[in-house]
């Protein structure tokens, strides 16, 4: 029989396994498994990215098998997908779901479409009632190889994978189970494809729970200039902004004359807590929600948030991996006053116009355990653990728990239904669950442009191949009238016919398989995507009335029943809410 847990330990790590190209690789995983074995507090859920072979794989698990006796495996792709979950407690279901949009299978020397990027979905039983479930989601999406600049042609890929990723959470939430998304999301804060994710599933980044004011990006990033902030230092850049990627503190991060200072014998190279760190960023990331309150009788929160796994290897003196980990503990409040009901009413002069950044708020006083201390190797100094709460309280004490369990100290106070919340007095719920127009509005601009760009590569292969399959039947013509050869003198045209004709064609034949198959794969995807966001946005206009409006551009105009409306297509013409153009 399984004990209900009083807090979830949860840690999320990449790797950095590359078979061939990852340095010391088989060491260095092979330690990540012993110091997650001895880790203090013990994980209870471990998610990894980059673990791609079995043979790394199994190295963790020898190491972890006796605290993390649960785990899977999952392949995807050509070359895997490289994650990982492990658990404390038994896996009851597993799904490798593949993102629509990954990545092109021309870049074959970044490879991000070879391995078949995804999420990693595990259904874990923590407790023996029916709902004490957890979902975990494992991911590791498309790297940011341009930068995100304004013309990065994956960043349409990126805010697909954070659409699919927000639906999958949705409707874990909707089934009334704790859900976890972690992983190396390679995005900043409050990033496009961030917002997607806390507005759109009812989650929370726990680091900022902890941290709502923590940096947006690396320090010359634009959003973080804005904020005419200071260089960060390493040791801020941990505590405060965790950044867990191209930090001072990682050797990886190092140049080739600093890293020769490390190995076998070699005295311990330390770095300066006041390092100036400008390069430092976050891009792994826990998400939590708090579970179904009315049903569990309480809800997670968030106690602890760390930055994890930045000891050197004890030998080889590297760090474990070129990123750190996410550590996070959530703690289960019980509440003595949660009405059954389905879903929970606002409190009077409660805010109703809350949104996703406001549920991100600092836990303070007796909404939770406030802030915490740290130690400047990363890892948390826990506060002391709250007491029980006794079996009989005052009214006052219960007042000032639900107090406490409306007023930030969760990380969502709802699992709202969306597709359920289509009454008025439910409206406050529908801002919590969708973005404003504005934002749909810029998702249908990279979709455009990226499938302008994806029509234009499609159309280029297939002339390409056309004229292959022109130029080889010349070629073969012009082999049928070269003179045979005679004697010493020797005719090599017809061989260089022969040659041009075949290696020409099998080139034309490649561009013209990836017209038909992955140009035209991909550009059905990409009317899907398109179809969701046009969809999402007609009814957040509906939601939003004041940004309501008659100027094209995707915005919702509202009909006779107050309820369907037209949008304009790509070519500018106006077609029905319900029905997919042919473009």
């Amino acid at each position: 029989m399984l004990d209900t847990p009083d807090e979830i330990n949860l840690v999320t790590l990449n790797c950095w396994g590359l078979k061939y190209v990852s340095k010391l690789r088989r060491e260095r995983l092979t330690e990540i498994g012993r110091q997650l074995a001895i880790a203090s507090p013990q994980p209870h859920i471990v998610a990894l990215q980059e673990c791609w072979t079995q043979e790394d794989y199994r190295s963790i698990r020898r190491e972890t098998r006796f605290i993390l006796p649960y785990a899977k495996f999952y392949h995807s792709g050509v070359f895997g997908g490289g994650l990982a979950i492990l658990s404390r407690w038994p896996i009851e279901e597993s799904t490798m779901y593949r993102y629509p949009l990954n990545g092109r299978p021309t870049a074959f020397w970044r490879g991000d479409w070879y391995v078949g990027k995804g999420v990693a979905c595990a259904r874990i039983r923590y407790g023996t009632a029916p709902n004490h479930i957890i979902e975990v989601f494992n991911t590791h999406t498309h790297a940011p190889y341009e930068g995100g600049k304004p013309n990065d042609s994956y960043i349409c890929h990126r805010t697909a994978q954070s659409w699919e990723m927000a639906k999958l959470l949705r409707g874990a939430a909707e089934r009334g189970h704790l859900v976890l998304a972690m992983g190396d999301f390679n995005m900043i804060p409050m990033s496009l494809e961030h917002q997607l994710i806390t507005a759109l599933a009812p989650v929370s980044d726990v680091w900022r729970v902890l941290h709502p004011d923590s940096s947006l990006g690396p320090a010359h990033h634009p959003a973080e200039e804005a904020r005419r902030r200071p260089i960060p230092t390493a040791e801020f850049n941990i505590l405060e902004n965790g950044a867990t990627s191209d930090g001072p503190y990682n050797t990886w991060r190092w140049t080739k004359a600093q890293q020769k200072l490390l190995g076998p014998g070699k005295e311990p190279v330390t770095v300066s807590p006041d390092t100036p760190d400008p390069l430092g960023k976050r891009l792994d990331y826990i998400f939590a929600s708090t579970g179904d309150i009315p049903a569990l009788g309480g809800a997670w929160k968030v106690k602890r948030a760390s930055v994890g796994m930045m000891m050197r290897h004890p030998e080889l003196g590297c760090s474990l991996s070129d990123h750190f980990a996410v550590e996070a503990t959530l703690v289960f409040h019980p509440s003595r006053r949660v009405s059954p009901s389905p879903s929970l009413p606002p409190l009077p002069g409660s805010d109703s116009n809350n949104t996703a950044s406001n549920r991100e708020s600092t836990l303070s006083g007796d909404a939770g355990t406030g802030g915490h201390v740290q130690s400047t190797s990363g890892t948390a100094i826990q506060p002391p653990n709250e007491p029980t709460p006794p079996t009989t309280t005052s009214p006052g004490e219960s007042t000032k728990a639900d107090s406490a369990l409306h007023n930030g100290a969760y990380l969502q106070l709802h699992s709202p239904v969306p597709s359920l919340l289509n009454s008025p007095s439910q409206h406050q719920h529908n801002h919590q669950t969708s973005l404003p127009p504005a934002s749909y509005d810029a998702i249908l601009t990279l979709i455009r442009r990226y499938t302008a760009r994806s029509r234009a590569q499609r159309a280029w292969r297939a002339r390409h191949f056309s004229l292959a399959l022109l130029a080889a039947v010349a070629c073969l013509v012009g082999v049928w009238f070269t003179p045979s050869n005679s004697g010493k003198n020797k005719n090599y045209v017809a061989f260089i016919l022969t040659l041009v004709a075949s290696l020409g064609l099998a080139a034309g034949t490649v561009d013209g398989l990836l017209a038909l198959l992955f140009f035209g794969s991909e550009l059905k995807a990409l009317r899907e995507f398109e179809w969701e966001v046009r969809n999402a946005r007609r009814r957040a206009a509906l939601l939003f009335p004041e940004t309501r409006d008659d100027s094209g551009g995707g915005n919702g105009r509202r009909s006779e029943g107050g309820v369907r409306g037209q949008y304009p297509d790509r070519n500018g013409s106006v077609g029905d809410d319900g029905i997919e153009d042919e473009w």
